[in-house]
C-alpha cells in the first residue's frame, strides 16, 4: 500500500501544476449495486432493502489540461466522500481522456488511468461485515484500499454560459459498482479567452 500512495504522489504533481484548462467540483452522488448487496443492512442510506441505490456525501475536485487540439488531455482527481456504509473513504486518479462528443451547448468525455480507493475498515464497524474480496485490508486493519490500473470516468457536461458547464460523472464498475456525481466545471482557458477579447473591445472603444 505504502508503494501505491508514494507512486502517486510523485506523478500528481507533474500534472496539477500545468492543468490550467478547467477545475470540476462535484458532489457525490449516488452508488448502484446491480445485484444489490450482502452488507445492505449496513447501509444507513440506502434507497430500497437491497442497496441497489445508495446515497453518498461528499466532494470530487479534478484538474485538466488539454494537451492536443483541445481533443486530448491528462486529468488529476481527488475525492473524499462517506461510502456505502457511512465511513470515511476517498480516492486519487490519474488519467488521460478524450473528447467523445462535443456540441455548441453539450459534451461527453471519457477516460481511463490509474485509480486508487481507500475507505475505513468495515470490519471496525460491523460485526456481520461479509468481505467480497474487492477491497484490500484483514480484520486488523485500520484502512481498506483497492488499486486499479484500469479505473476510468464518463463525463457528461452541458454549457450554462462561456466559462461555466453543469457536469456529471459516470463511473461504470460493472457489476460491481456504478457511480454517478454532480457538479459545476470551470473553463480556465475559456475565462482567459473572455477576458481577452473584452480587453481588447476596451482598447477599441
Amino acid at each position: 500500500m505504502q508503494k501505491i500512495i508514494l507512486f502517486i504522489l510523485l506523478i500528481y504533481p507533474s500534472f496539477t501544476g500545468t492543468a490550467q484548462d478547467n477545475f470540476t467540483l462535484k458532489f457525490f452522488g449516488l452508488s448502484f449495486h446491480p445485484d444489490g448487496d450482502v452488507n445492505a443492512d449496513n447501509m444507513p442510506t440506502k434507497i430500497d432493502r437491497n442497496g441497489v441505490a445508495v446515497v453518498n456525501l461528499g466532494m470530487y475536485f479534478g484538474y485538466e489540461n488539454f494537451f492536443h487540439k483541445d481533443k486530448l488531455s491528462a486529468k488529476v482527481v481527488t475525492a473524499i466522500y462517506s461510502d456505502c456504509g457511512g465511513l470515511f473513504s476517498g480516492l486519487v486518479h490519474i488519467g488521460f481522456r478524450g473528447v467523445i462528443l462535443d456540441t455548441k451547448r453539450f459534451s461527453i468525455n471519457g477516460g481511463i488511468g490509474p485509480t486508487f480507493i481507500f475507505r475505513r475498515s468495515w470490519y471496525s464497524k460491523f460485526d456481520d461485515y461479509v468481505n467480497s474480496g474487492f477491497y484490500r485490508g484483514n480484520e486488523t486493519d485500520f484502512w481498506q484500499y483497492k488499486f486499479l490500473w484500469y479505473g476510468g470516468e464518463l463525463e457528461f457536461n452541458y454549457k450554462l454560459n462561456e466559462v461555466l458547464d453543469l457536469s456529471t460523472t459516470f463511473i461504470p464498475g460493472y457489476p460491481k459498482l456504478l457511480e454517478l456525481s454532480f457538479g459545476v466545471r470551470y473553463r480556465f482557458q475559456a475565462h482567459q479567452a473572455l477576458r481577452k477579447n473584452q480587453n481588447v473591445k476596451k482598447e477599441r472603444l
